[in-house]
């Protein structure tokens, strides 16, 4: 069994394309069923955010692997595998479990050095927990990736400098508006992504106003900022008084038409106003980019300016250092190689366990023959020759169990529990193999100690 990872982000595919997997949790639980229920996948996590989505699955063979995930995802943006093939990146094995662990520490997002994706990871390996699509292989894995991402922040300078996608956003309106301070904000949403728009705006000295579906959550949301609530139906009035709108709503269509923000610039006595969509799918009309003094900014102008940087040669939006980049990508790399070397180490268990069971078994035999040719051997030379045998046997056995779990933690592919096997003529019991995997598993790390607070 190994890892794999495929998926489509911000980095192969255009925003509209992105748009078509906005998933819901009902579309998340229905995609992780439908992928363990496959020929080829035993377990799978689905990792959807704003700007991608990546299904990481435990399979037994890499191509049905591939082709089991890329009809899952290809369902889901009511497209066909050949027409998301152009934009799928697929990871195996060590590249996929790096892979895990750059996106983990933030490293592949539009905005480098962001940690909104470290809390989003929390959030999926979560719901696979609680549905039941993860087990002994992806528990760790996953586990790891939660610890990765919280240690580069806390390690390196990427937690102080990388800003968030919502910190850009709001930079390139203030680069069209302004100055925010003092100004008023309305922010439609009040889930993750809006409550984290309408902290930046706070602290970046707006007058924040929170409309959402939910006015309770609004309500909650504008208490612990200072702000105001207000029910969604009142937003096109609001929209006459706001400098600026941030919408990033779980909607599944628009939500700020044309109409609203047409009249409500003719309201404004031409006062721009600049119009943040950071939602998948889009929640403002595409119609009000044309609109006279409104400024949008989406996904689809970070994503641009993303490509443009990157062609340069600078690949982040965030102003990172390139040490704190290469310092963290160093971190990954010796945490992938740390994991491997655990998971050999691991596998060698029940061929050591194989390998005591048989020679206790030998021991066993050979004092029972012995009791039958001396019958009359007093019980306590009958139990001093026993301890002797089974030293003599522990001794014989000690060197080449430790040396065996040494060297399957060395990097090189050698399988040494095989070579183990076939030299002691071990065929590894079910029950023993059962036992060590449930041991392993008792040990596993809920996800909030393991990854901490985003």
């Amino acid at each position: 069994m190994s890892l794999l990872a495929v998926g489509i982000s911000h980095r192969t595919a255009p925003v509209a394309l992105l748009e078509q997997f906005a998933m819901s949790d009902v579309d998340r639980v229905k995609a992780l069923h439908e992928l363990v229920d496959g020929d080829h996948v035993a377990e799978a996590l689905v990792l959807a955010t704003c700007n991608r989505i990546e299904v990481f699955a435990e399979v037994e063979r890499f191509h049905g692997g591939v082709t089991d995930v890329s009809r899952v995802l290809a369902r889901q943006a009511g497209a066909s595998v050949e027409e998301l093939s152009p934009y799928v990146t697929v990871h195996y094995e060590d590249q996929a479990v790096t892979h895990l662990f750059t996106v983990a520490a933030g490293l592949d997002s539009m905005v480098v050095g962001e940690t909104q994706v470290l809390g989003q990871l929390r959030a999926a390996y979560a719901l696979a927990r609680e549905e039941g699509t993860v087990g002994r292989a992806l528990h760790p894995i996953a586990q790891r990736a939660l610890r990765v991402g919280k240690r580069v922040h806390s390690e390196t300078g990427i937690d102080r400098a990388g800003a968030s996608l919502v910190s850009v956003a709001l930079d390139r309106a203030e680069a069209r508006i302004g100055d925010l301070s003092g100004r008023r904000a309305l922010v439609v949403g009040a889930g993750s992504m809006g409550a984290l728009a309408a902290t930046t705006l706070a602290r970046r000295g707006a007058d924040v106003v929170i409309g959402s579906r939910t006015h309770a959550s609004a309500r909650r949301l504008a208490t612990t900022l200072g702000g105001r609530a207000i029910e969604l139906v009142h937003a096109d009035e609001e929209l006459v008084h706001a400098d600026v709108l941030i919408s990033c709503t779980g909607a599944s269509g628009i939500v700020v038409s044309t109409d609203a923000v047409a009249m409500a610039m003719q309201r404004r006595g031409g006062r721009p106003m600049a119009v943040v969509d950071l939602a998948l799918p889009r929640d403002v009309d595409p119609g009000v980019a044309a609109l006279p003094g409104v400024h949008v900014v989406d996904l689809a102008l970070l994503q641009g300016e993303r490509v443009a940087a990157r062609g340069s040669g600078d690949g982040s939006l965030g102003p990172v250092a390139a040490d704190d980049i290469s310092t963290a990508h160093a971190m990954i790399e010796a945490e992938t190689t740390l994991l491997r070397a655990e998971q050999q180490a691991a596998a060698v268990a029940p061929t050591v366990s194989a390998l005591r069971t048989q020679a206790a078994e030998v021991v066993d035999a050979e004092l029972l023959r012995l009791s039958t040719r001396l019958p009359d051997l007093d019980p306590r030379s009958r139990q001093e020759i026993a301890r002797t045998v089974r030293r003599v046997v522990d001794k014989l056995l000690h060197e080449p169990t430790v040396r065996v779990k040494e060297l399957a933690a060395v990097p090189g592919g050698t399988d040494y529990a095989g070579a183990l096997r076939a030299l002691f003529g071990l065929g590894i019991d079910a029950d023993v193999a059962s036992e060590v995997a449930s041991l392993a598993d008792a040990v596993t790390v809920d996800p909030e100690r393991a990854g901490g607070a985003a």
